[in-house]
Protein backbone atom coordinates (compact mmCIF):
# COMPACT_ATOMS: atom_id res chain seq x y z
CA UNK A 1 0.00 0.00 0.00
CA UNK A 2 0.94 3.60 -0.78
CA UNK A 3 2.98 5.39 2.40
CA UNK A 4 0.31 8.54 1.41
CA UNK A 5 -2.28 7.65 0.03
CA UNK A 6 -4.10 4.92 -1.78
CA UNK A 7 -6.60 7.30 -3.29
CA UNK A 8 -7.36 11.32 -4.50
CA UNK A 9 -9.55 13.43 -2.54
CA UNK A 10 -11.67 12.92 -5.94
CA UNK A 11 -11.41 8.90 -6.05
CA UNK A 12 -14.05 7.82 -3.82
CA UNK A 13 -17.19 6.94 -4.49
CA UNK A 14 -20.24 4.77 -3.43
CA UNK A 15 -18.30 2.14 -5.17
CA UNK A 16 -15.63 2.29 -2.42
CA UNK A 17 -17.74 1.61 0.48
CA UNK A 18 -16.79 0.09 3.56
CA UNK A 19 -12.75 0.05 2.12
CA UNK A 20 -9.86 0.78 3.88
CA UNK A 21 -8.56 4.19 2.43
CA UNK A 22 -5.31 6.25 3.18
CA UNK A 23 -6.05 10.28 2.13
CA UNK A 24 -3.20 12.57 2.41
CA UNK A 25 -4.01 16.81 1.94
CA UNK A 26 -4.63 20.13 3.48
CA UNK A 27 -7.52 20.86 5.95
CA UNK A 28 -9.83 22.81 4.11
CA UNK A 29 -12.33 23.53 6.58
CA UNK A 30 -13.55 22.05 9.86
CA UNK A 31 -16.72 21.59 11.67
CA UNK A 32 -17.66 20.81 15.24
CA UNK A 33 -20.76 19.68 16.02
CA UNK A 34 -19.76 18.77 19.49
CA UNK A 35 -19.66 14.84 19.30
CA UNK A 36 -18.63 15.00 15.78
CA UNK A 37 -15.93 16.58 14.14
CA UNK A 38 -16.06 17.01 10.09
CA UNK A 39 -13.04 17.83 8.37
CA UNK A 40 -12.87 18.94 4.51
CA UNK A 41 -9.51 17.28 3.31
CA UNK A 42 -8.30 18.90 -0.20
CA UNK A 43 -5.59 18.13 -2.50
CA UNK A 44 -5.11 19.25 -6.16
CA UNK A 45 -7.49 16.84 -7.80
CA UNK A 46 -10.91 17.65 -4.96
CA UNK A 47 -12.04 17.57 -1.67
CA UNK A 48 -13.53 14.82 0.77
CA UNK A 49 -15.45 15.10 3.82
CA UNK A 50 -13.97 13.17 6.71
CA UNK A 51 -15.78 12.39 10.07
CA UNK A 52 -14.88 11.10 13.64
CA UNK A 53 -16.47 11.13 16.65
CA UNK A 54 -15.50 12.11 20.27
CA UNK A 55 -15.20 8.66 21.34
CA UNK A 56 -12.05 8.06 19.01
CA UNK A 57 -8.66 9.37 20.30
CA UNK A 58 -7.34 11.41 17.58
CA UNK A 59 -10.46 13.70 18.20
CA UNK A 60 -9.09 16.29 20.23
CA UNK A 61 -5.77 16.57 18.46
CA UNK A 62 -7.95 16.91 15.58
CA UNK A 63 -9.67 19.46 16.88
CA UNK A 64 -7.07 21.89 17.82
CA UNK A 65 -5.24 21.32 14.28
CA UNK A 66 -4.97 24.94 12.08
CA UNK A 67 -6.45 24.90 9.13
CA UNK A 68 -4.25 24.33 5.89
CA UNK A 69 -1.98 21.65 8.45
CA UNK A 70 -1.37 18.58 5.76
CA UNK A 71 -2.13 15.59 7.69
CA UNK A 72 -2.62 11.50 6.59
CA UNK A 73 -5.58 10.31 7.02
CA UNK A 74 -6.32 6.54 7.43
CA UNK A 75 -10.33 5.28 7.76
CA UNK A 76 -13.02 3.69 6.05
CA UNK A 77 -15.44 4.99 3.49
CA UNK A 78 -18.97 4.88 4.29
CA UNK A 79 -22.29 6.05 2.78
CA UNK A 80 -23.67 9.36 3.91
CA UNK A 81 -27.28 9.28 5.03
CA UNK A 82 -29.73 11.18 2.66
CA UNK A 83 -30.04 14.77 4.07
CA UNK A 84 -26.06 15.10 3.83
CA UNK A 85 -25.19 13.92 0.53
CA UNK A 86 -23.64 17.10 -1.47
CA UNK A 87 -24.50 16.80 -4.90
CA UNK A 88 -22.31 19.89 -5.77
CA UNK A 89 -19.14 17.21 -4.67
CA UNK A 90 -18.07 14.69 -6.66
CA UNK A 91 -17.63 12.75 -3.58
CA UNK A 92 -20.43 13.68 -1.94
CA UNK A 93 -22.35 10.74 -1.54
CA UNK A 94 -19.77 9.21 0.93
CA UNK A 95 -17.40 10.65 4.01
CA UNK A 96 -14.25 8.50 5.39
CA UNK A 97 -14.42 7.39 9.01
CA UNK A 98 -11.43 8.29 10.41
CA UNK A 99 -9.25 5.42 12.27
CA UNK A 100 -6.12 7.11 12.61
CA UNK A 101 -4.24 10.76 11.28
CA UNK A 102 -0.60 11.74 11.26
CA UNK A 103 0.30 15.38 10.67
CA UNK A 104 2.68 15.66 7.98
CA UNK A 105 3.06 19.43 7.31
CA UNK A 106 2.14 21.88 10.28
CA UNK A 107 0.71 25.57 10.06
CA UNK A 108 1.42 28.63 11.54
CA UNK A 109 -1.61 31.00 11.55
CA UNK A 110 -2.97 32.20 8.53
CA UNK A 111 -2.46 35.33 6.81
CA UNK A 112 -5.27 35.26 4.55
CA UNK A 113 -8.48 32.27 4.72
CA UNK A 114 -7.73 29.95 1.71
CA UNK A 115 -10.93 27.53 1.45
CA UNK A 116 -13.18 30.70 0.81
CA UNK A 117 -12.21 33.47 -2.68
CA UNK A 118 -12.84 36.62 -0.28
CA UNK A 119 -11.20 39.79 -1.80
CA UNK A 120 -7.89 40.21 -0.02
CA UNK A 121 -5.50 43.24 -1.07
CA UNK A 122 -2.79 42.43 -3.78
CA UNK A 123 0.52 42.82 -1.36
CA UNK A 124 -1.13 39.98 1.20
CA UNK A 125 -2.12 37.56 -2.08
CA UNK A 126 1.51 37.75 -3.64
CA UNK A 127 3.29 37.72 -0.42
CA UNK A 128 1.60 35.21 0.05
CA UNK A 129 1.24 33.84 -3.47
CA UNK A 130 1.64 30.30 -2.35
CA UNK A 131 -1.49 30.07 -0.13
CA UNK A 132 -3.80 32.59 -2.49
CA UNK A 133 -2.66 29.54 -5.23
CA UNK A 134 -4.64 27.04 -3.09
CA UNK A 135 -7.69 28.61 -3.31
CA UNK A 136 -9.93 27.01 -5.10
CA UNK A 137 -10.72 29.37 -7.88
CA UNK A 138 -6.89 30.95 -8.91
CA UNK A 139 -5.77 26.95 -8.46
CA UNK A 140 -8.51 26.18 -11.42
CA UNK A 141 -7.67 29.27 -13.25
CA UNK A 142 -3.91 27.54 -13.07
CA UNK A 143 -4.76 24.38 -14.20
CA UNK A 144 -6.72 25.60 -17.14
CA UNK A 145 -3.67 27.68 -18.14
CA UNK A 146 -1.49 24.17 -17.93
CA UNK A 147 -4.61 22.32 -20.51
CA UNK A 148 -5.02 25.48 -22.97
CA UNK A 149 -0.91 25.30 -23.29
CA UNK A 150 -1.01 21.12 -24.02
CA UNK A 151 -3.85 21.46 -26.24
CA UNK A 152 -2.09 24.21 -28.61
CA UNK A 153 1.49 22.19 -28.22
CA UNK A 154 -0.69 18.90 -29.65
CA UNK A 155 -2.92 21.04 -31.82
CA UNK A 156 0.04 22.51 -33.24
CA UNK A 157 2.21 19.30 -33.68
CA UNK A 158 -1.04 18.11 -35.68
CA UNK A 159 -0.89 20.61 -38.36
CA UNK A 160 2.88 20.48 -39.17
CA UNK A 161 4.59 22.75 -36.85
CA UNK A 162 7.75 22.34 -35.33
CA UNK A 163 8.43 23.60 -31.74
CA UNK A 164 11.86 25.14 -31.17
CA UNK A 165 13.42 27.57 -28.08
CA UNK A 166 14.53 30.97 -29.08
CA UNK A 167 17.47 32.57 -26.88
CA UNK A 168 16.80 34.63 -23.75
CA UNK A 169 20.28 36.32 -23.62
CA UNK A 170 20.21 38.57 -27.17
CA UNK A 171 20.47 41.77 -28.77
CA UNK A 172 18.42 45.32 -27.50
CA UNK A 173 16.17 46.58 -29.81
CA UNK A 174 15.36 49.56 -30.82
CA UNK A 175 11.86 49.11 -31.68
CA UNK A 176 8.97 48.53 -29.48
CA UNK A 177 8.85 48.61 -25.92
CA UNK A 178 11.84 49.40 -22.92
CA UNK A 179 14.31 46.44 -22.77
CA UNK A 180 15.49 44.50 -19.50
CA UNK A 181 19.52 45.03 -19.83
CA UNK A 182 21.65 41.88 -18.53
CA UNK A 183 25.55 43.06 -18.16
CA UNK A 184 28.04 40.96 -19.37
CA UNK A 185 30.82 40.11 -17.02
CA UNK A 186 33.03 38.53 -20.16
CA UNK A 187 32.94 41.86 -22.32
CA UNK A 188 32.75 44.64 -19.96
CA UNK A 189 30.82 47.54 -20.47
CA UNK A 190 28.11 45.63 -22.60
CA UNK A 191 24.88 44.54 -22.51
CA UNK A 192 22.69 41.35 -23.30
CA UNK A 193 18.86 42.28 -23.38
CA UNK A 194 16.04 39.76 -22.35
CA UNK A 195 13.75 39.25 -25.99
CA UNK A 196 10.70 41.44 -26.43
CA UNK A 197 9.40 38.71 -28.92
CA UNK A 198 11.38 36.11 -30.53
CA UNK A 199 10.53 38.09 -33.75
CA UNK A 200 13.78 38.15 -35.23
CA UNK A 201 14.83 34.74 -34.52
CA UNK A 202 11.61 33.11 -36.01
CA UNK A 203 12.12 34.53 -39.21
CA UNK A 204 15.84 33.67 -39.27
CA UNK A 205 14.24 29.87 -38.50
CA UNK A 206 12.08 30.60 -42.06
CA UNK A 207 15.27 31.31 -43.56
CA UNK A 208 16.69 28.32 -42.28
CA UNK A 209 14.47 26.45 -43.98
CA UNK A 210 12.03 24.93 -41.52
CA UNK A 211 9.24 26.34 -42.77
CA UNK A 212 6.47 25.80 -40.03
CA UNK A 213 8.16 27.03 -36.06
CA UNK A 214 5.57 27.13 -32.90
CA UNK A 215 6.57 27.99 -29.77
CA UNK A 216 5.07 29.36 -25.62
CA UNK A 217 7.48 31.72 -25.86
CA UNK A 218 8.08 34.16 -22.88
CA UNK A 219 8.84 37.63 -23.57
CA UNK A 220 10.09 40.54 -21.42
CA UNK A 221 9.06 44.13 -21.68
CA UNK A 222 9.68 46.79 -19.18
CA UNK A 223 6.12 48.38 -18.84
CA UNK A 224 3.68 49.97 -16.86
CA UNK A 225 0.93 47.17 -15.38
CA UNK A 226 -2.43 47.16 -16.30
CA UNK A 227 -5.14 44.78 -16.35
CA UNK A 228 -4.33 42.72 -19.23
CA UNK A 229 -0.90 43.21 -19.24
CA UNK A 230 1.63 41.60 -16.34
CA UNK A 231 4.61 44.12 -15.73
CA UNK A 232 7.88 42.43 -16.70
CA UNK A 233 7.27 39.15 -18.65
CA UNK A 234 4.62 37.43 -20.67
CA UNK A 235 3.84 34.05 -22.37
CA UNK A 236 2.67 33.67 -25.85
CA UNK A 237 1.90 31.18 -28.85
CA UNK A 238 4.72 32.40 -31.15
CA UNK A 239 4.36 30.95 -34.44
CA UNK A 240 5.76 31.67 -38.19
CA UNK A 241 5.20 29.92 -41.31
CA UNK A 242 6.69 30.29 -44.79
CA UNK A 243 4.96 30.15 -48.34
CA UNK A 244 2.31 31.85 -46.96
CA UNK A 245 -0.19 34.70 -47.35
CA UNK A 246 -2.01 36.62 -45.09
CA UNK A 247 -5.11 34.19 -45.29
CA UNK A 248 -2.93 31.25 -44.38
CA UNK A 249 -2.25 32.56 -41.33
CA UNK A 250 -5.78 33.41 -40.28
CA UNK A 251 -6.84 30.04 -41.26
CA UNK A 252 -4.71 28.45 -39.17
CA UNK A 253 -5.68 30.80 -36.18
CA UNK A 254 -8.92 30.90 -36.62
CA UNK A 255 -9.51 27.16 -36.40
CA UNK A 256 -7.01 26.98 -33.19
CA UNK A 257 -8.94 29.90 -31.57
CA UNK A 258 -12.29 28.10 -32.60
CA UNK A 259 -11.78 24.69 -31.29
CA UNK A 260 -9.78 25.98 -27.89
CA UNK A 261 -12.74 28.04 -27.01
CA UNK A 262 -15.12 25.81 -27.53
CA UNK A 263 -13.01 22.92 -25.56
CA UNK A 264 -12.10 25.33 -22.35
CA UNK A 265 -15.79 27.34 -22.51
CA UNK A 266 -19.44 26.85 -22.50
CA UNK A 267 -20.15 30.38 -23.65
CA UNK A 268 -20.81 30.55 -27.13
CA UNK A 269 -18.99 32.16 -30.17
CA UNK A 270 -20.73 35.06 -31.74
CA UNK A 271 -19.38 33.38 -35.07
CA UNK A 272 -17.31 31.06 -36.48
CA UNK A 273 -15.63 33.19 -39.42
CA UNK A 274 -14.03 36.45 -38.42
CA UNK A 275 -14.79 39.32 -39.77
CA UNK A 276 -12.27 41.35 -41.05
CA UNK A 277 -12.57 45.17 -40.28
CA UNK A 278 -9.57 47.63 -41.83
CA UNK A 279 -8.08 49.62 -39.42
CA UNK A 280 -9.47 52.98 -40.51
CA UNK A 281 -13.35 51.07 -40.60
CA UNK A 282 -12.97 50.22 -36.86
CA UNK A 283 -11.39 53.74 -36.11
CA UNK A 284 -14.43 55.36 -37.37
CA UNK A 285 -17.08 52.94 -36.37
CA UNK A 286 -15.47 51.90 -32.77
CA UNK A 287 -12.97 54.52 -31.88
CA UNK A 288 -10.29 51.68 -31.25
CA UNK A 289 -8.82 48.94 -33.31
CA UNK A 290 -10.05 46.62 -30.58
CA UNK A 291 -13.35 46.86 -31.07
CA UNK A 292 -15.69 44.63 -28.50
CA UNK A 293 -18.04 43.29 -31.33
CA UNK A 294 -20.69 41.86 -28.22
CA UNK A 295 -21.61 45.69 -28.12
CA UNK A 296 -23.94 46.44 -31.08
CA UNK A 297 -23.48 50.30 -30.53
CA UNK A 298 -21.59 51.95 -33.47
CA UNK A 299 -20.17 55.79 -33.92
CA UNK A 300 -20.46 57.55 -37.34
CA UNK A 301 -18.77 60.60 -38.41
CA UNK A 302 -20.60 63.81 -38.46
CA UNK A 303 -18.03 66.40 -38.79
CA UNK A 304 -19.90 67.57 -42.40
CA UNK A 305 -22.67 68.67 -40.81
CA UNK A 306 -20.92 71.32 -38.60
CA UNK A 307 -19.89 73.10 -41.67
CA UNK A 308 -23.72 73.84 -42.59
CA UNK A 309 -25.21 77.52 -42.22
CA UNK A 310 -28.57 75.95 -40.50
CA UNK A 311 -26.39 74.64 -37.61
CA UNK A 312 -26.19 76.70 -35.05
CA UNK A 313 -23.85 75.00 -32.63
CA UNK A 314 -21.35 77.21 -32.26
CA UNK A 315 -18.57 75.50 -30.47
CA UNK A 316 -18.00 72.61 -32.62
CA UNK A 317 -18.69 74.26 -35.69
CA UNK A 318 -15.41 76.41 -34.69
CA UNK A 319 -13.27 73.36 -33.66
CA UNK A 320 -14.31 71.66 -36.59
CA UNK A 321 -12.99 74.80 -38.52
CA UNK A 322 -9.49 74.13 -36.73
CA UNK A 323 -9.48 70.74 -38.15
CA UNK A 324 -11.52 69.02 -35.12
CA UNK A 325 -13.37 65.79 -36.00
CA UNK A 326 -17.16 64.93 -35.00
CA UNK A 327 -18.10 61.57 -33.94
CA UNK A 328 -21.64 60.39 -33.24
CA UNK A 329 -22.80 57.75 -31.00
CA UNK A 330 -27.00 56.68 -31.74
CA UNK A 331 -28.99 54.27 -29.20
CA UNK A 332 -31.84 52.89 -30.75
CA UNK A 333 -35.50 53.96 -29.11
CA UNK A 334 -34.52 55.77 -26.16
CA UNK A 335 -37.14 58.40 -26.10
CA UNK A 336 -38.59 57.12 -22.70
CA UNK A 337 -35.11 57.37 -20.88
CA UNK A 338 -35.06 59.74 -18.16
CA UNK A 339 -32.89 63.05 -18.37
CA UNK A 340 -30.63 61.43 -15.75
CA UNK A 341 -29.23 59.33 -18.16
CA UNK A 342 -28.57 61.08 -20.54
CA UNK A 343 -26.74 63.80 -18.19
CA UNK A 344 -25.15 60.81 -16.27
CA UNK A 345 -23.38 60.12 -19.83
CA UNK A 346 -22.20 63.68 -20.03
CA UNK A 347 -20.98 63.75 -16.24
CA UNK A 348 -19.32 60.65 -16.80
CA UNK A 349 -16.98 62.25 -19.85
CA UNK A 350 -16.27 65.13 -17.86
CA UNK A 351 -14.94 62.95 -15.36
CA UNK A 352 -12.87 61.26 -17.52
CA UNK A 353 -11.14 64.27 -18.76
CA UNK A 354 -13.31 65.09 -22.00
CA UNK A 355 -15.45 68.68 -22.49
CA UNK A 356 -19.05 66.23 -22.18
CA UNK A 357 -20.83 64.83 -24.68
CA UNK A 358 -24.01 66.85 -26.62
CA UNK A 359 -26.89 64.95 -27.07
CA UNK A 360 -30.76 64.88 -28.27
CA UNK A 361 -33.52 63.02 -29.16
CA UNK A 362 -35.35 62.61 -32.26
CA UNK A 363 -38.68 63.21 -32.48
CA UNK A 364 -41.67 64.10 -34.47
CA UNK A 365 -44.77 66.31 -34.06
CA UNK A 366 -45.69 68.15 -37.42
CA UNK A 367 -41.78 68.35 -37.82
CA UNK A 368 -38.76 66.32 -36.83
CA UNK A 369 -36.88 68.26 -33.98
CA UNK A 370 -34.55 67.03 -31.82
CA UNK A 371 -35.36 67.15 -27.72
CA UNK A 372 -32.44 68.00 -25.65
CA UNK A 373 -30.31 70.71 -24.54
CA UNK A 374 -28.79 71.38 -28.19
CA UNK A 375 -31.83 69.83 -30.62
CA UNK A 376 -32.59 74.00 -31.03
CA UNK A 377 -29.51 74.11 -32.61
CA UNK A 378 -30.12 71.85 -35.13
CA UNK A 379 -32.76 72.51 -38.57
CA UNK A 380 -35.02 70.23 -39.88
CA UNK A 381 -33.16 69.36 -43.06
CA UNK A 382 -29.67 69.27 -40.83
CA UNK A 383 -31.96 66.43 -38.86
CA UNK A 384 -32.85 64.85 -41.95
CA UNK A 385 -29.39 65.10 -42.91
CA UNK A 386 -28.05 63.36 -39.93
CA UNK A 387 -30.81 60.23 -40.09
CA UNK A 388 -29.79 59.75 -42.90
CA UNK A 389 -26.27 59.04 -42.23
CA UNK A 390 -26.78 57.28 -39.22
CA UNK A 391 -30.01 55.31 -40.04
CA UNK A 392 -31.99 56.85 -37.21
CA UNK A 393 -35.66 56.24 -36.73
CA UNK A 394 -37.63 59.07 -34.59
CA UNK A 395 -37.43 58.14 -30.99
CA UNK A 396 -33.44 57.24 -31.35
CA UNK A 397 -30.64 59.37 -29.55
CA UNK A 398 -27.73 60.44 -30.28
CA UNK A 399 -24.53 61.46 -28.50
CA UNK A 400 -21.91 63.77 -29.79
CA UNK A 401 -18.38 64.17 -29.14
CA UNK A 402 -15.84 66.82 -30.83
CA UNK A 403 -11.84 67.26 -30.73
CA UNK A 404 -8.66 66.22 -32.53
CA UNK A 405 -8.70 63.08 -33.91
CA UNK A 406 -6.95 61.11 -31.37
CA UNK A 407 -8.85 62.55 -28.67
CA UNK A 408 -12.46 62.18 -30.02
CA UNK A 409 -11.42 58.66 -30.61
CA UNK A 410 -10.40 57.92 -27.38
CA UNK A 411 -13.47 59.30 -25.55
CA UNK A 412 -15.90 58.48 -27.87
CA UNK A 413 -14.49 54.13 -27.72
CA UNK A 414 -14.86 54.92 -23.86
CA UNK A 415 -18.26 56.13 -24.39
CA UNK A 416 -19.59 53.68 -26.56
CA UNK A 417 -18.46 50.81 -24.01
CA UNK A 418 -20.27 53.01 -20.71
CA UNK A 419 -23.26 53.66 -22.69
CA UNK A 420 -23.63 49.88 -23.59
CA UNK A 421 -23.01 49.14 -20.25
CA UNK A 422 -25.79 51.70 -18.85
CA UNK A 423 -28.26 50.31 -21.64
CA UNK A 424 -27.35 46.45 -20.82
CA UNK A 425 -26.70 45.61 -24.15
CA UNK A 426 -23.59 43.59 -23.68
CA UNK A 427 -23.58 39.57 -23.85
CA UNK A 428 -21.28 38.01 -21.63
CA UNK A 429 -22.36 34.82 -22.78
CA UNK A 430 -20.17 35.19 -25.58
CA UNK A 431 -17.01 35.46 -27.48
CA UNK A 432 -16.96 38.12 -30.15
CA UNK A 433 -13.78 37.75 -32.34
CA UNK A 434 -12.50 39.58 -35.65
CA UNK A 435 -9.51 40.69 -37.43
CA UNK A 436 -8.44 44.40 -37.45
CA UNK A 437 -6.34 44.84 -41.39
CA UNK A 438 -4.74 46.74 -43.29
CA UNK A 439 -2.93 48.77 -40.92
CA UNK A 440 -0.87 51.61 -42.31
CA UNK A 441 2.86 51.17 -42.93
CA UNK A 442 3.41 54.59 -41.48
CA UNK A 443 1.96 57.54 -39.04
CA UNK A 444 3.00 61.34 -37.90
CA UNK A 445 4.09 61.64 -34.93
CA UNK A 446 1.80 64.33 -32.99
CA UNK A 447 4.64 66.39 -31.68
CA UNK A 448 7.46 65.63 -33.91
CA UNK A 449 5.55 65.80 -37.10
CA UNK A 450 8.23 63.06 -38.28
CA UNK A 451 7.22 59.99 -40.07
CA UNK A 452 7.56 56.65 -38.05
CA UNK A 453 6.14 53.15 -38.29
CA UNK A 454 2.79 52.96 -37.14
CA UNK A 455 2.96 49.21 -35.98
CA UNK A 456 5.90 46.67 -37.10
CA UNK A 457 8.43 48.08 -38.99
CA UNK A 458 9.43 44.43 -40.51
CA UNK A 459 6.06 43.84 -42.32
CA UNK A 460 5.41 43.96 -46.19
CA UNK A 461 3.41 46.54 -47.72
CA UNK A 462 0.19 46.29 -49.51
CA UNK A 463 0.23 46.32 -53.30
CA UNK A 464 2.40 46.23 -56.39
CA UNK A 465 6.14 46.41 -54.94
CA UNK A 466 7.43 47.96 -58.13
CA UNK A 467 4.68 50.69 -58.72
CA UNK A 468 4.41 52.21 -54.82
CA UNK A 469 4.64 55.29 -54.37
CA UNK A 470 7.12 56.10 -51.51
CA UNK A 471 6.22 60.01 -51.67
CA UNK A 472 3.09 59.24 -50.25
CA UNK A 473 3.76 57.30 -47.11
CA UNK A 474 0.73 58.02 -45.23
CA UNK A 475 -1.22 55.97 -48.10
CA UNK A 476 1.01 52.81 -47.70
CA UNK A 477 -1.12 50.09 -46.02
CA UNK A 478 0.92 46.72 -44.86
CA UNK A 479 -0.23 43.47 -44.53
CA UNK A 480 -0.23 43.64 -41.27
CA UNK A 481 -3.12 42.64 -38.50
CA UNK A 482 -4.54 42.25 -35.00
CA UNK A 483 -6.80 39.67 -33.30
CA UNK A 484 -9.00 40.94 -31.08
CA UNK A 485 -12.00 39.20 -28.75
CA UNK A 486 -14.36 40.91 -26.70
CA UNK A 487 -12.21 44.29 -26.51
CA UNK A 488 -8.91 43.09 -25.82
CA UNK A 489 -6.39 42.26 -27.94
CA UNK A 490 -5.00 38.97 -28.36
CA UNK A 491 -2.14 39.10 -30.71
CA UNK A 492 -0.64 41.60 -33.37
CA UNK A 493 0.74 39.88 -36.67
CA UNK A 494 2.43 40.35 -40.44
CA UNK A 495 3.22 39.43 -43.41
CA UNK A 496 7.28 39.64 -43.33
CA UNK A 497 9.11 41.97 -45.55
CA UNK A 498 12.08 39.92 -46.70
CA UNK A 499 13.12 41.79 -49.09
CA UNK A 500 16.48 43.27 -48.23
CA UNK A 501 16.57 46.46 -50.84
CA UNK A 502 12.53 47.49 -49.89
CA UNK A 503 13.24 46.96 -46.27
CA UNK A 504 15.91 50.00 -46.85
CA UNK A 505 14.15 52.48 -48.42
CA UNK A 506 11.13 52.11 -46.13
CA UNK A 507 13.25 52.31 -42.87
CA UNK A 508 14.93 55.43 -45.06
CA UNK A 509 11.37 57.00 -44.36
CA UNK A 510 11.20 56.84 -40.95
CA UNK A 511 14.48 58.37 -40.61
CA UNK A 512 17.19 55.33 -40.35
CA UNK A 513 19.99 55.58 -42.91
CA UNK A 514 21.49 52.24 -44.80
CA UNK A 515 24.31 52.42 -42.11
CA UNK A 516 21.84 52.53 -38.91
CA UNK A 517 19.33 49.05 -40.31
CA UNK A 518 23.32 47.36 -40.58
CA UNK A 519 24.06 48.17 -37.45
CA UNK A 520 20.56 47.30 -35.05
CA UNK A 521 19.23 44.20 -37.51
CA UNK A 522 22.52 43.39 -38.41
CA UNK A 523 22.04 39.45 -38.31
CA UNK A 524 18.32 39.77 -39.82
CA UNK A 525 19.39 42.19 -43.04
CA UNK A 526 22.46 39.97 -43.77
CA UNK A 527 20.37 36.49 -43.61
CA UNK A 528 17.84 38.06 -45.82
CA UNK A 529 20.53 38.48 -48.45
CA UNK A 530 20.69 34.69 -48.59
CA UNK A 531 17.71 33.75 -50.36
CA UNK A 532 14.94 34.38 -47.59
CA UNK A 533 11.21 32.83 -48.56
CA UNK A 534 7.87 34.77 -48.08
CA UNK A 535 6.98 34.61 -44.86
CA UNK A 536 5.00 35.31 -42.02
CA UNK A 537 3.62 35.18 -38.51
CA UNK A 538 1.37 35.76 -35.80
CA UNK A 539 1.75 35.41 -31.31
CA UNK A 540 -1.13 35.55 -29.72
CA UNK A 541 -0.47 36.28 -25.58
CA UNK A 542 -1.36 33.08 -23.45
CA UNK A 543 -2.67 35.08 -20.59
CA UNK A 544 -4.93 36.86 -22.18
CA UNK A 545 -6.56 34.19 -23.98
CA UNK A 546 -6.46 32.04 -20.56
CA UNK A 547 -7.99 35.09 -18.93
CA UNK A 548 -11.30 35.40 -21.15
CA UNK A 549 -11.73 31.39 -21.04
CA UNK A 550 -11.62 31.88 -17.31
CA UNK A 551 -14.17 34.68 -17.33
CA UNK A 552 -11.41 36.52 -15.20
CA UNK A 553 -11.06 40.35 -15.26
CA UNK A 554 -7.05 40.74 -14.85
CA UNK A 555 -4.39 38.99 -16.06
CA UNK A 556 -3.16 38.33 -12.41
CA UNK A 557 -5.54 35.83 -11.67
CA UNK A 558 -4.06 33.30 -14.65
CA UNK A 559 -0.82 34.26 -13.38
CA UNK A 560 1.37 31.59 -11.41
CA UNK A 561 3.58 34.12 -9.65
CA UNK A 562 2.49 37.38 -10.87
CA UNK A 563 4.30 40.93 -10.27
CA UNK A 564 2.80 43.73 -8.53
CA UNK A 565 1.64 47.37 -10.24
CA UNK A 566 5.33 48.39 -9.31
CA UNK A 567 6.79 45.15 -10.81
CA UNK A 568 7.71 43.67 -7.96
CA UNK A 569 8.01 40.07 -6.61
CA UNK A 570 6.81 40.59 -2.91
CA UNK A 571 7.41 36.68 -2.61
CA UNK A 572 11.15 36.62 -3.81
CA UNK A 573 11.41 39.91 -2.42
CA UNK A 574 12.69 40.89 -6.31
CA UNK A 575 14.25 43.20 -7.74
CA UNK A 576 17.04 43.41 -5.21
CA UNK A 577 19.84 45.18 -3.82
CA UNK A 578 23.39 43.25 -4.84
CA UNK A 579 26.64 43.05 -3.29
CA UNK A 580 29.37 45.32 -3.96
CA UNK A 581 31.58 42.08 -5.23
CA UNK A 582 29.03 41.08 -7.63
CA UNK A 583 28.75 44.85 -9.11
CA UNK A 584 32.74 44.67 -9.17
CA UNK A 585 32.64 41.10 -11.49
CA UNK A 586 30.45 42.92 -13.64
CA UNK A 587 32.15 46.06 -14.11
CA UNK A 588 28.82 48.36 -13.15
CA UNK A 589 29.45 51.14 -10.56
CA UNK A 590 25.34 52.55 -9.29
CA UNK A 591 25.19 56.13 -9.27
CA UNK A 592 22.60 57.36 -7.14
CA UNK A 593 19.72 59.55 -8.72
CA UNK A 594 20.01 63.18 -7.41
Amino acid sequence: MHKYRTHNCNDLSLVNKNEKVILSGWINKKRDHGNLLFIDLRDNYGLTQCVVDNNNKSFRELEKLQLETVVKIEGSVVERIKDTINSDLKTGQIEVKILSFEILGSCKELPMPVFSDQEYGEDVRLKYRFLDLRRKKIHENIILRSQVISFIRSEMSKLGFLEFQTPILTSSSPEGARDFLVPSRLNPGKFYALPQAPQQFKQLIMVAGFDKYFQIAPCFRDEDARADRSPGEFYQLDLEMSFVEQEDIFKVVENLMISMFKKFSNKKLNSEKFPRISYSESMIKYGTDKPDLRNPLVMYDLTKIFTREDVQFEIFKKLVKSGSKVRAIVTKNTKDKPRSFFDGIDKWAKQEGASGLAYFTFEKNNNISAKGPVGKLFSEESLKEIMKITSTQIGDSIFFACGKTNDVEKISALARDKIAQELNLINNDEFAFCWIVDYPMFEKDELTKKIKFSHNPFSMPQGDLKNIDFNKPLDIKAYQYDIVCNGVELSSGAIRNHIPELMYKLFSIAGYDKKNVDEKFNGMINALSYGAPPHGGIAPGIDRIVMLLANEKNIREVTMFPMNQNAQDLLMKAPSEITSEQLKELNIKIVEKK
